[in-house]
């Protein structure tokens, strides 16, 4: 037997009582006639006592030499601790050894096993096993572990069944590229690796499971940008008869189980916001609403003078900063370079000071009167004391400028309370978008996201109008999960293909399996799919997703700690029928 009680366990009840436990030495501490260790596992730390009065002197000297992570095995007596430790759960107790083996000893690591740790980012991610026996990486997956076990459990009782689908699928022309595997055994052929287990999933709809769900990694070969990962974990879902409503009230139940049972929090509104107003009022489509600073479209007001910057913009907007009159012309000005910048783009930011008098002072009083930036201030909902922040320019690109201005605001102002939870549903996305470089329409999420009830014959008219019947639902800015009613007819998936471009022979080459399908009676069907590794950082009070990760990996996509991708040997090569064209 290793132990009989783990390091987190002991507690004043336990004095005089013979224990054994095993665990990493956090640190000692040698006074030459005592000395103290700390030992640690997964549970907590237990405090270790040799002194030269009661431990025979072989066992002192070993004491002496234990290094930091050394893996021993203790047996002794739970004593009172003299000076009591409140900051951990055994600080009222230690343990006087009698005996003690080291199982390992240890390398001196390469950054402090501590929760502040002297380790930066890339050689924590080296060693990552060492990483994760500090407390902020355990705690964290631990936390993973209870999210997915209350998502589990709660979809269980809803009559919901776990099935899990193929990793090795066929690889598909729509969305981000896919991971591709080469086929031994069917020569010049390959597999791909799943970006979501979508077809599958309508595949369950139409084999009558009724209600599905799995926990499944998938896989997007894609720039790794805005802390994504080539591997995530989706909490895939999908519903047979059922229409809108029901799949936004099954998984707002969800959502708040989820609140209650893992943060604490009752949460009883989820806004629904269109798609049109989170651009227009927010400039994105998963604001965060925790906070107010809607935008404020301001071309009636600020064109047609003789400030040509807005004249020839598509589109100016702008936002009132709560307080923002406080900030000093050095303040502004490190905002106005922020907006600058490569990463959001802007040519420069206009600014104008709500008076505590009602007075305005502009950044363009060369071109404004005060009754001109008193509409400014209407139109926005600034107050006295405000400061508001107007870009310009073509409509697409600052609304996303003026929404990244928006959230670092928030940021510096403290108003992105991790504490604090704003549910918020995005409905009736575009069914498709325009992609300038193929000059053709791309579905906005997928092939086979139906369009609002009513909208199909508009795709001959107005592609460009059709509404999707869609869905994402989005928690403190970010989006946590997204989906669909699902096209569920034969007719109507083969139009939207034809939409998209397909030829009919490349629609039943790519997508064959399921339209045949849909010839058997396919249930009308939809779902949601939440992304696990986002939704548990968000519950964590966090929003970087990668110390909720096991094993994550860099921004180019490399696991630093196996050293992977890599180079396969040339044999593996001739089995698989490949020959390498390397760019130099």
């Amino acid at each position: 037997m290793y132990r009989s009680h783990t390091c987190g366990e002991l507690r004043a009840s336990h004095i005089n009582n013979e224990v054994t436990l095993s665990g990493w030495v956090q640190k000692s501490r040698d006074k030459g006639f005592i000395v103290w260790v700390d030992l640690r596992d997964r549970y907590g730390i237990t405090q270790l006592v040799f002194d030269e009065e009661r431990t025979p002197k072989a066992m002192m000297e070993m004491a002496q030499k234990l290094g930091r992570e050394f893996v021993i095995q203790v047996t002794g007596t739970v004593i009172e601790r003299a000076s009591k430790n409140p900051n951990i759960q055994t600080g009222d107790i230690e343990i006087l050894v009698s005996e003690m083996t080291i199982l390992n000893e240890a390398l001196l690591p390469p950054f402090t096993i501590e929760d502040k740790t002297d380790g930066g980012e890339d050689i924590r991610m080296k060693y990552r096993y060492l990483d994760i026996r500090r407390n902020p990486v355990k705690n964290s997956l631990i936390f993973r572990h209870k999210v997915t076990q209350e998502v589990r459990n709660y979809l269980s009782k809803e009559g919901f069944i776990e099935v899990e689908t193929p990793y090795l699928i066929k690889s598909t022309p729509e969305g981000a590229r896919d991971f591709v595997v080469p086929s031994r055994m069917n020569e010049g052929q390959f597999y791909a690796l799943p970006q979501s287990p979508q077809t599958f999933k309508q595949l369950l709809m139409v084999g009558g499971m009724d209600k599905y769900f799995q926990i499944v990694k998938c896989f997007r070969d894609e720039d790794l940008r805005a802390d994504r990962q080539p591997e995530f974990t989706q909490i895939d879902c999908e519903m047979a008869f059922v229409e809108q409503e029901d799949i936004l009230n099954a998984f707002e139940g969800l959502t708040r189980h989820l609140l209650k049972e893992v943060n604490g929090v009752e949460v009883k509104e989820f806004p629904r916001m269109l798609y049109d107003d989170a651009m227009r009022l927010y400039g994105n489509d998963k604001p965060d609403i925790r906070f107010g600073m809607q935008f404020g479209e301001l071309n009636e007001v600020a064109q047609h003078k003789d400030f040509e910057a807005f004249n020839n913009a598509e589109l100016v907007v702008g936002i009132a900063v709560p307080g923002g009159n406080a900030y000093t012309r050095k303040e502004i000005d490190q905002l106005i370079d922020w907006v600058r910048r490569p990463q959001v783009g802007a040519l420069g930011m206009v600014y104008s000071r709500c008076n505590d008098d009602g007075s305005y002072k502009s950044s363009v009083d060369k071109f404004y009167d005060q009754d001109d930036l008193a509409k400014w201030a209407e139109k926005t909902g600034a107050k006295a004391g405000d400061l508001v922040c107007v870009l310009s320019g073509d409509k697409n690109k600052v609304r996303a400028q003026l929404s990244a201005l928006r959230m670092e605001l928030a940021e510096r102002l403290g108003l992105r309370n991790p504490n604090e939870f704003a549910p918020l549903w995005v409905m009736d996305f575009p069914l498709l978008e325009w992609d300038e470089d193929t000059e053709r329409y791309h579905a906005m999420h997928h092939p086979f996201t139906s369009p609002k009830p009513g909208q199909l014959e508009m795709l001959e008219t107005n592609p460009g109008d059709v509404k999707a019947n869609a869905y994402d639902l989005v928690l403190n800015g970010n989006e946590i999960g997204g989906g669909s009613i699902r096209i569920h007819d034969k007719k109507t998936q083969a139009l939207m293909f034809d939409y998209l471009g397909f030829t009919k022979e490349e629609a039943q080459a790519q997508f064959g399996f399921l339209m045949n399908a849909f010839e058997y009676g396919a249930p009308p069907h939809g779902g949601l799919a939440f992304g696990l590794d986002r939704l548990v950082a968000i519950l964590g009070g966090q929003e970087t997703i990668r110390d909720f990760i096991a094993f994550p990996k860099n921004n180019a996509g490399r696991d630093v700690m196996i050293d992977a991708p890599a180079p396969i040997d040339n044999k593996q090569l001739e089995e698989l029928s490949l020959k390498l064209n390397l760019k130099s």
